[in-house]
């Protein structure tokens, strides 16, 4: 049981070390980011969209 406690124990303290390391991102940055993923995947889904509007025009103009 002491082993167990003393593993937990340094286990803790690693993660704590690493934590300390961890280069945690700026708020601005963290909102830079988030805007350019939000706009990419808007902009994608448009793309998507009209893509689809046209094929699904095209094979109706086929088919019919």
């Amino acid at each position: 049981m002491n082993s167990l406690i003393k593993r937990l124990r340094n286990y803790l303290a690693d993660v704590w070390a690493e934590m300390k390391k961890v280069s945690w991102v700026r708020r601005k940055e963290l909102f830079t980011t988030t805007l350019v993923v939000i706009v990419f995947s808007s902009v994608l889904a448009i793309f998507i969209g009209v893509v689809d509007l046209i094929f699904r025009w095209l094979l109706g103009y086929i088919i019919k």
